[in-house]
């Protein structure tokens, strides 16, 4: 697996690099090609770190946040979910197609292999788009008690979405086009 550290405000030594490395690559049992993981260290406030950490495989991604006092803890925390997610995409692939690693792109389209992998389509909506702010769009979703909501930013005149993060906030996705 090909790793690509980066760090913000935080200086990583010879011997964390050393660990991250080893580590990760216990994931490599996972991939039958080549895979790479994008590793970003940070410092939070004075006594908290983050390890973030983005693995690409086969045009599929996992990713891994962490919080802690301790970089080298952050690997332990970050390691297992992104194991887990692992496991359960190859699962997931192993149980529609022959038993075999995780797959390269080697599928003639993405959406072919999408559909083959993840089911079909079996159900079309189509819906009018309203021109509004972001904060009526978030009041809308809301009122509609969804998990997000599809609308024109009034703000950039694109098309946006808004939705509910797992700690109780609001994410917002603008696409650059």
């Amino acid at each position: 697996m090909k790793i690509e550290l980066v760090s913000k405000n935080y200086n990583e030594g010879m011997r964390l690099v050393n660990v991250i490395e080893k580590k990760l690559s216990r994931l490599d049992k996972y991939f039958s090609g080549d895979a790479e993981a994008l590793v970003k260290l940070s410092t939070v406030g004075t006594d908290k770190y983050t390890m973030e950490i983005t693995v690409r495989f086969g045009g599929y991604i996992a990713r891994a946040e962490v919080t802690s006092q301790n970089m080298y803890d952050n690997i332990d925390l970050a390691l297992p979910k992104l194991e887990k997610q692992i496991a359960k995409f190859r699962d997931r692939m192993n149980s529609k197609t022959p038993k075999k690693a995780l797959p390269l792109k080697t599928e003639p389209t993405e959406e072919a292999a999408a559909a083959e992998s993840f089911g079909k389509v079996v159900k079309e909506k189509n819906f009018d788009i309203s021109i509004v702010t972001v904060d009526d769009a978030i009041a809308e979703m809301d009122l509609l008690d969804h998990d997000f909501y599809v609308f024109v930013n009034a703000e950039n005149n694109k098309v946006s979405v808004v939705y509910k993060r797992h700690d109780g906030d609001y994410g917002l996705i603008t696409p650059e086009y």
